[in-house]
């Protein structure tokens, strides 16, 4: 059964940090990609960063750039989102996805987690 396993969110205030994890099991992923989408009652979900299986070939949408950092343990079948300087516009549910190939925010998730929720308050 493949799953993927989110954990390290919480409530911080604005400013602080969170590390994200996911863990990928019950297939090898390599030639995935692997991501994080976040979804709000208020926003549409959005992709938020992602990386190829080559570690330089990463992705992070402008409004987290310079604050969040995607990373990637193929080893541990692990992708990390390290998030510093955290708005509370950043709140939010956090999944972690993987698509074959590239990961493309118009297309559909070929797994994804069920989330783990990311709190920020001012």
């Amino acid at each position: 059964q493949v799953r993927l396993v989110e954990s390290g969110g919480g409530v911080v205030q604005a400013g602080g940090s969170l590390r994200l994890s996911c863990a990928a099991s019950g297939r090898s992923f390599s030639g995935y990609a692997l991501g994080w989408f976040r979804r709000s009652p208020a926003k549409d979900p959005e992709l938020v960063a992602a990386v190829n299986r080559s570690p330089g070939s990463a992705y992070v949408r402008d409004s987290v750039k310079g604050r969040f950092t995607i990373s990637r343990d193929n080893a541990k079948n692990m992708v990390y989102l390290q998030m510093n300087a955290l708005k509370p516009e950043d709140t939010a549910l956090y999944y972690c996805a993987a698509q074959k190939g590239g990961m493309s925010p118009s297309l559909p998730n070929e797994y994804e987690g069920k989330g783990t929720q990311v709190t920020v308050f001012s």
